[in-house]
């Protein structure tokens, strides 16, 4: 199976709803913004980071036109992991591709929360963005950058717990 009939395939097994619609290849935002549909779904920004240690990893997903500074990112995350009693990230980086394959089984342009599909361990903490709370629907790559999948925030939810990963809403901007 290809990464995007994974996804699709675990979300229809789950019996969770969603719409998907492939485009030519976007890698970034602004490719990927050629090829989008309006239909009134948020997109998102999906980023990858390691804490400083290399043993803890994270993904982040926020409104795909907001850009976020990695120190201000940094103080927020860490609060948000001290406030729950657990260690802070301490810096963080941008994981490399080797990590991005190891943890999420994808490669760069193609990150996504469902990668975590492929996170048998549970190792990947997932934060969202608080705004995307209000959001009626979100979109997102199947895991393959040709390609973007529209949810309802609710059933994305839904997917979240199916899959098992530790995720949190958290304002990053």
């Amino acid at each position: 199976m290809t990464r995007e009939e994974t996804v699709l395939h675990y979300l229809d097994e789950h019996h969770i709803p969603y719409s998907c619609y492939n485009h030519p290849e976007g890698k970034t935002i602004e490719e990927a913004k050629r090829w989008w549909k309006d239909d009134g779904s948020v997109h998102c920004k999906n980023l990858f980071f390691r804490n400083h240690k290399g043993n803890k990893h994270y993904l982040v997903c926020f409104h795909c036109d907001h850009d976020l500074a990695i120190h201000d990112l940094e103080q927020r995350l860490k609060a948000s992991l001290q406030a729950q009693g657990l260690p802070s990230c301490g810096k963080l980086s941008f994981a490399s591709p080797e990590r991005m394959l190891r943890y999420l089984g994808l490669e760069p342009g193609s990150v996504s929360p469902f990668g975590l599909i492929n996170d048998a361990d549970h190792h990947v903490h997932l934060f969202l963005d608080s705004h995307l709370r209000d959001a009626p629907t979100l979109s997102f790559h199947p895991n393959d950058c040709r390609g973007t999948v529209v949810i309802r925030r609710e059933d994305f939810e839904r997917y979240l717990q199916t899959v098992g990963n530790t995720y949190e809403y958290i304002t990053l901007y």
